[in-house]
């Protein structure tokens, strides 16, 4: 299994080739891809900076999410984490952009929205942009290193195609 510090190394070094520097807004994960990144000597050559807006007043005034997105939809949603990585990539110097928000649990889930239930979106400035709902299992503590893990791989995936 790829641990999170040799996929952060692998993604650095996949981001260097390809010119791309990139930038997280996280919720449920509290900044954890920001320390996975910047555990790697020399992550600051493609990496700008990380908003952990874990309440919905800061995915607001940090990164611009709408109130009306967050009223309709709930902060673990599509929507509302389309607008965390466009906000993110708009308050950065970065070029690609993840955004996490869900439900790490053990209490907030719905029948819904269950515990594990995580919310994804990346894009990059030149017009890609993905956006998924996932379903991890187990404790608090492993849902948010499956969200993490599953966050930086689908930018490892999609990165060869930019060469």
């Amino acid at each position: 299994m790829t641990t999170l510090f040799s996929l952060s190394q692998q993604l650095g070094q996949q981001l260097l080739r390809s010119h791309q520097v990139l930038t997280s807004a996280e919720s449920c994960t509290g900044g954890g891809v920001a320390f996975a990144i910047t555990d790697i000597p020399g992550s600051s050559a493609w990496f700008d900076r990380a908003f952990v807006t874990y309440s919905n007043q800061a995915k607001q005034e940090m990164i611009g999410v709408q109130s009306e997105t967050l009223a309709k939809f709930g902060a673990v949603s599509e929507p509302v984490v389309q607008e965390m990585v466009q906000g993110a990539l708009a308050h950065s110097r970065a070029t690609m952009g993840v955004a996490i928000s869900g439900i790490a649990g053990p209490d907030g889930g719905s029948e819904e929205k269950p515990v594990g239930t995580v919310c994804f979106a990346w894009a990059d400035t030149q017009g890609w942009q993905k956006i998924e709902t996932r379903h991890f299992t187990g404790d608090r503590a492993q849902v948010r290193q499956q969200a993490m893990i599953h966050a930086l791989q689908t930018i490892a995936d999609y990165l060869p195609a930019l060469s």
